[in-house]
């Protein structure tokens, strides 16, 4: 049980529900899940160019001669990318941060891969970034302080999108939220 609770969202009853489920009716279940994770641990690490999640030392999109070096979208974690690919048809490369700036926290541009990141500015492939990291206090400052960098190397910058989801309503949207989507109007065509 005290194990499982060191996921995210997983509190003491939660945990006691799976222990009991695997270990009462599916214990085949617990067997190949405990394989899984194991092999998971040793055979997975991070990808060399984007910081993403992989078994080989580039993961298959920065292996991908159909993917375009030029763009690249900063996101905060692995899962990021997994949810942009679902969604769009974005077509260039990514690179983890891992995180977002958080002085307090003790996370600052070294705990972020930032000067790999400002590596990859320099060497000259790059013509334009898209931020994606979340539209948090420390995700708005860790896209400032990529913007910057971006910008001193000559390179185009753009921010996702922050706002009003589709389908919902004005009157239920947080005023944090609508204050920006607000603020961010576009011309409507």
């Amino acid at each position: 049980m005290d194990a499982l609770r060191c996921l995210p969202g997983v509190g003491p009853r939660s945990a006691q529900r799976m222990t009991y489920a695997l270990l009462q009716h599916d214990r085949s279940g617990a067997r190949r899940l405990a394989a899984a994770l194991d092999a998971a641990a040793a055979g997975v690490g991070e990808c060399e160019r984007c910081r993403t999640l992989s078994e080989t030392a580039l993961c298959e999109l920065c292996a991908s001669e159909r993917r375009d070096a030029g763009v690249l979208c900063i996101v905060e974690n692995p899962a990021d990318i997994q949810a942009l690919e679902d969604a769009t048809d974005y077509r260039g490369r990514y690179f983890v941060l891992k995180g977002r700036l958080s002085p307090l926290d003790g996370i600052g541009p070294a705990e972020l891969g930032l000067d790999a990141l400002e590596a990859r500015f320099r060497a000259g492939a790059v013509r334009e970034i898209i931020l994606a990291t979340n539209p948090t206090v420390e995700g708005e400052a860790t896209a400032q302080y990529v913007a910057e960098m971006a910008r001193a190397s000559g390179i185009s910058v753009s921010r996702i999108a922050h706002g009003v989801p589709l389908g919902g309503d004005l009157e239920y949207v947080d005023s944090g939220t609508l204050s920006h989507a607000f603020a961010g109007r576009t011309r409507f065509q």
